[in-house]
């Protein structure tokens, strides 16, 4: 038996400096994405501590009828507004930088192999504490699961899901896409990446 995660990107965030909401965009996506769970029995939702990840939770935890938790190792490995006066220019420069080097140390934050760990962590802890066969939600941001599956996985695997992964992987993660991990033996199966069609099939049936 193993444990299933599914890495939930949040919804549409407002384009704002510190921990902002999600769009009325975004919570149309939230609705959507809540109803892809709806019929799937669902362990755990667990969130990053950001309001973006929580907002998107709790539509989730509604459809599903399940409870949330919070862990602060859910948020990305840095925030524009963690670090006070940092324009956003120099957010962007600083986030690159990391993502191109994976051991760079920020001023504020996380390396992205910091950030890598510490989901890698958090995952088989939870693994640990739910029993075999359980689903389990996860709620986070784009960065941080780029972050994980660079340092889990290896780059040839990686490019099986999207070429020149590596270099591109700041891209790739949408607003409220779902990455579904296989854990087994402490070992991670990629079942699939980033998809998104939860939000077009279901697009009918927002409301």
């Amino acid at each position: 038996m193993n444990t299933t995660f599914f890495l939930v990107r949040h919804a549409l965030k407002e384009k704002a400096i510190g921990d902002v909401p999600i769009t009325a965009k975004g919570r149309l996506q939230a609705q959507a994405t809540a109803r892809y769970f709806c019929n799937l029995p669902i362990a755990a939702i667990v969130t990053s501590t950001l309001r973006r990840a929580k907002e998107t939770a709790l539509y989730i935890a509604c459809e599903t009828k399940s409870t949330i938790s919070e862990d602060i190792r859910l948020r990305e490995r840095a925030n524009w507004g963690d670090l006070p006066g940092q324009p956003f220019v120099e957010f962007v420069a600083m986030w690159e930088r990391c993502t191109h080097d994976p051991e760079y140390m920020p001023p504020i934050g996380d390396s992205a192999k910091q950030a890598g760990e510490r989901l890698s962590l958090f995952l088989s802890e939870a693994a640990k504490k739910h029993p075999l066969g359980s689903n389990i939600v996860i709620v986070t941001h784009g960065g941080l699961i780029t972050d994980f599956l660079v340092y889990t996985f290896s780059e040839k695997q990686l490019n099986q899901w999207h070429p020149n992964f590596v270099a591109v992987q700041s891209g790739l993660i949408p607003e409220c896409s779902i990455t579904k991990l296989i854990y087994e033996n402490r070992n991670y199966k990629l079942d699939f990446f980033a998809s998104v069609e939860h939000l077009a099939e279901q697009a009918d049936h927002i409301v």
